[in-house]
């Protein structure tokens, strides 16, 4: 009996080995080794040269950002899908308080998933069913509309005259900001659900077969292509000289900026047989990268080496980037929780339940966090403790953007300009 103990003993341990391989090989297979695309499949280029030719100079002053010393503070400009290039969502010096009188609301009669950018008293915003607006800042009229062969699920980018547009059709586009004309138009072959980020001259954008381009502003012409081997739904975030993004194969990567050349790749591990898969777009405070996988796990590296730093686990889908401020990441999920976490170690500052799941991204301003639920309502919180302070009936997708003067909301296919308590009359 001892020596048949024995024997069954032996095959559950070859059993138990035999299957922690299997995983093992298992887990290596699926985690792709990308690298720089010199073929090009699929991509080709439009370009209007008479209108290229005939563009804007790169630097304007437009009258609405002249102001006197007695007169309003100028509006920055929020310029791609997260407010600067790192994606922090957050304009955390600016103390417009709590929302007080609208202003204007214009229905765009379809919906906004991604909240618009603005510069130059002019936003920019992509409507689900192809359609880019341009709206006056100042009063919410129409200026000029533009429309895609696709959905348009993301934010517009802004280049100097130009703005850049992704499309589910395939493809990227560069409008001339003035007027919504075709400057050039670059075919992916793929859809591209990814928000561009531009930074010097350079167009960063991802595509849904894996491939993170690397495009000329103001030519469309492809600088270089590193394919990720995983579909890409997130945006880029260009830190420094990297840029970094996530993708549905579970793999975190950054690549130098001006050659695509990889620079490091992690993959994340839901389990000992599954792959975590990342919907959100990698955010950064300059040290660490944040971002949330689809299962709900909050996920900290180092821009430098790729190490993760810690997790921690919401545990309830989620989709959203994480906003970052002052040391603290926003982070929500589909349970109706928003979260403040402290940025050095995932550790708790506070939890606040605000009923509905929650999709898109917090919005950071001043003291307050903003967040809009899929049960269409939007919350304001403290920062200090997330206790709620402002409630609009009206919500989905994004809460929208701000400046130095207003609040912008998208919700509910609705665009409408808010004046803070604490800001210019």
């Amino acid at each position: 009996m001892r020596k048949k103990l024995l024997i069954v003993l032996a095959a559950l341990v070859l059993l138990l080995l035999a299957g922690a391989a299997a995983a093992y090989f298992g887990l290596k297979q699926n985690r792709p080794e990308g690298g720089l695309d010199t073929e090009l499949e699929g991509v080709s280029l439009f370009q209007d040269t008479e209108a290229t030719s005939e563009e804007e100079p790169e630097e304007t002053t437009p009258a609405e950002t002249v102001t006197t010393p007695d007169g309003p503070p100028p509006e920055r400009c929020w310029k791609n899908f997260g407010g600067n290039p790192q994606r922090t969502l957050a304009l955390p010096g600016v103390q417009l308080g709590i929302p007080g009188k609208r202003l204007w609301r214009r229905y765009m009669h379809d919906v906004m998933e991604y909240p618009p950018t603005f510069c130059d008293g002019t936003l920019y915003v992509n409507l689900e069913h192809g359609l880019t607006v341009a709206v006056r800042a100042s009063n919410g009229r129409r200026l000029w509309e533009h429309q895609h062969g696709g959905l348009t699920a993301s934010s517009p980018a802004i280049d100097g005259p130009r703005l850049i547009v992704s499309s589910h059709a395939g493809t990227v586009t560069a409008l001339r900001r003035s007027n919504g004309k075709v400057l050039w138009r670059l075919r992916t072959g793929a859809p591209v659900e990814s928000s561009p980020v531009v930074v010097n001259g350079t167009v960063f954008v991802g595509s849904s077969d894996g491939r993170l381009f690397a495009l000329n502003s103001q030519s469309g012409r492809v600088r270089w292509a590193y394919d990720t081997r995983g579909r890409i739904s997130a945006s880029p975030s260009v830190i420094g000289s990297r840029v970094c993004i996530t993708t549905y194969s579970g793999a975190i990567i950054c690549v130098r900026k001006s050659s695509g050349q990889e620079l490091w790749t992690t993959y994340v591990s839901r389990d000992a047989l599954r792959l975590e898969s990342f919907y959100a777009s990698p955010s950064s405070d300059g040290l660490r990268i944040f971002t949330v996988a689809r299962t709900g796990k909050v996920v900290a590296l180092s821009v430098q080496s790729g190490k993760i730093l810690w997790t921690y686990n919401m545990g309830a889908l989620a989709y959203s980037t994480p906003a970052i401020a002052d040391g603290t990441i926003y982070v929500s999920a589909f349970d109706g929780r928003v979260r403040a976490l402290r940025a050095s170690n995932g550790s708790v500052k506070w939890t606040r339940f605000v009923s509905g799941r929650i999709l898109a991204p917090a919005l950071v301003v001043g003291d307050l966090v903003f967040v809009s639920s899929l049960e269409e309502r939007s919350y304001g919180l403290r920062r200090s403790n997330g206790r709620i302070v402002w409630r609009l009936s009206r919500g989905k997708y994004s809460p929208g953007i701000a400046t130095e003067r207003r609040y912008y909301f998208s919700t509910n296919g609705s665009l409408m300009a808010y004046r803070g308590r604490n800001g210019p009359r």
